[in-house]
């Protein structure tokens, strides 16, 4: 054999092999075999009439759309928190590939398991893994502080309009604020409300009433009418219930109340008050995290959002966030696109949303303070919020 066939032989040994090290690097690392089905597990707090849970369920009926029957469905409803450990034995026996829990609730049980179910992908939406290290543990949350501050420019403009008008005096530029519970989340996002209403009227104050609790319909609606005997023009709410807009559509003021929601469209029940709502769109990282398992990819390097280890969070920029229900016979065309610029001055970094000439002080601790003339950056470590501080002078707590 010749030299000169010695060496092209060589040459083609080591082509060979060089593309069977590519291939077993794409396959180890950026994607394996693909599966010809996956079956999926919800759990869910609520049902389709509990406008949180549906907003899941919308994300779950998108994998039919994208999948057809590749991907399996199978949704349980109404697992209260301290049967999630149960429910999640029961979708593992039952076949599912991955598993999605919908409440922070879970977050435990959720964890536990995916120790004991290495096999399974589990994603637990709006919980935190900072404590744990699994390859098949996954969080994740849209940066919803980012539709609260635009839906709270869309009120400012109102109330800046109905002050321009003569329908209140400026020292009537008051909003309230229906909350669940005293957390950071809750805070997080009625402060970056606050502080898109006061980037358009910047003398507005806000008045918050706590219900403790998220599905409380009568209390919710009743907190909300208090708020509005208390002066409050504009109501805006982090509960799952309709009770702070029916609150609104049906005060008798000699004015309009208007109601800014969270989570559903709002104009069934408040055709006149209604202004807008904002709601996380959970379909971008669940389609794409079941497309993960189906092809074998690590959900982290497959979804469009920023990563935080095993932890996802996305904005306006990633399709995690939306607006809906722009009350077009409340809010003009021009506040329309004028929240539409808002938006992209968010998702371009042009606007900061936890930034100004603001105090805050830790409701639960009086030597933790924060000073937003240095910007506070949420979400940057972590999807779940953790802004837990009330404004000062501008944030009254009536609870």
């Amino acid at each position: 054999m010749s030299k000169e066939i010695r060496n092209i032989i060589c040459a083609v040994i080591a082509a060979a092999l060089a593309i069977g090290f590519i291939s077993i690097f794409f396959l180890l690392g950026e994607g394996g075999t693909e599966k010809e089905k996956v079956k999926v597990g919800f759990i869910y707090d609520g049902d389709a009439g509990t406008p949180y849970s549906a907003n899941f369920m919308i994300a779950a009926r998108s994998l039919t759309a994208e999948y057809g029957e590749k991907a399996e469905l199978i949704e349980k409803y109404n697992i209260p928190h301290e049967n999630a450990a149960e429910i999640i034995d029961g979708l593992v026996s039952d076949g599912c590939d991955i598993i999605f829990t919908t409440s922070f609730g879970y977050g435990d049980a959720a964890k536990k398991a995916a120790q004991k179910y290495s096999e399974v992908q589990f994603c637990a939406a709006t919980c935190d893994n900072s404590d744990v290290s699994l390859e098949n543990y996954h969080t994740f949350m849209g940066e919803i502080c980012q539709g609260r501050y635009v839906s709270g420019v869309l009120a400012g403009r109102k109330l800046k309009e109905m002050i321009d008008s003569g329908i209140i005096t400026a020292e009537q530029a008051v909003v309230g604020y229906v909350a669940a519970y005293p957390v950071a989340e809750v805070i997080s996002g009625y402060t970056a409300f606050l502080l898109g209403v006061r980037s358009e009227c910047p003398n507005a104050v806000m008045h918050v009433r706590y219900t403790n609790s998220w599905t409380d319909f009568s209390l919710e609606k009743r907190q909300a009418e208090r708020l509005i005997d208390d002066g409050c023009v504009i109501i805006s709410h982090h509960t799952n219930t309709i009770g702070s807009a029916i609150a609104c559509e049906n005060a008798s003021m000699p004015y309009t109340v208007y109601h800014v929601g969270y989570n559903q469209d709002m104009m069934n029940a408040a055709p006149t008050a209604s202004l807008t709502s904002c709601r996380i769109d959970w379909t971008p990282y669940i389609k794409e995290a079941v497309g993960a398992v189906l092809s074998s990819r690590e959900i982290e390097k497959t979804v469009k959002g920023n990563v935080h280890g095993k932890d996802m969070s996305g904005g306006f920029r990633e399709g995690w966030v939306s607006l809906i229900d722009i009350n077009t016979a409340a809010v003009s065309k021009e506040d329309i696109k004028f929240a539409e610029e808002t938006v992209n001055k968010i998702s371009s970094g042009k606007i900061s949303i936890f930034k100004g000439d603001y105090k805050g002080t830790d409701p639960e601790d009086p030597n933790d303070t924060i000073d937003l003339n240095t910007e506070f950056i949420e979400n940057k470590d972590s999807s779940a919020p953790s802004f837990h501080y009330i404004l000062q002078d501008i944030v009254i707590i009536d609870n």
